[in-house]
């Protein structure tokens, strides 16, 4: 089992910067692939950003976001810059372990999730 413990958020105006953070506990050496996933409210949760063993980023944060993993610390990390009022949601992180796929943009391809940090971008 893996335990994810998300954190980071805040509330933030247009055009700053938040760095989020996701700590993985347990059995972290299973962990194939990280990610980060959000929900606006009233919408479908969706995906922003993978890790492992490459980077990927949704459409919407391409040149915005960086996600990053620190193996040492068990931490992965999504730098949020240029914030904008559509990037409000709550953010989860997510984990799974390996299945032989490729596919990452699907809450299904992650076998555990934090708790969820929210992100409150005002205009």
């Amino acid at each position: 089992q893996v335990q994810l413990v998300d954190s980071g958020g805040g509330l933030v105006q247009a055009g700053d910067s938040l760095r989020l953070s996701c700590v993985a506990s347990g059995r972290t050496s299973s962990i194939h692939r990280m990610g980060w996933f959000r929900q606006a409210p009233g919408q479908e949760r969706d995906f922003v950003a993978a890790v492992g063993p490459n980077t990927y980023y949704a459409d919407s944060v391409k040149g915005r976001f960086t996600i990053s993993r620190d193996n040492a610390k068990n931490t992965m990390y999504l730098q949020m810059n240029s914030l904008k009022p559509e990037d409000t949601a709550v953010y989860y992180c997510a984990a799974c372990q390996w299945r032989g796929l490729t596919r990452y943009y699907q809450e299904t391809d992650y076998d555990y999730w934090g708790q969820g940090t929210r992100v409150t971008v005002s205009s």
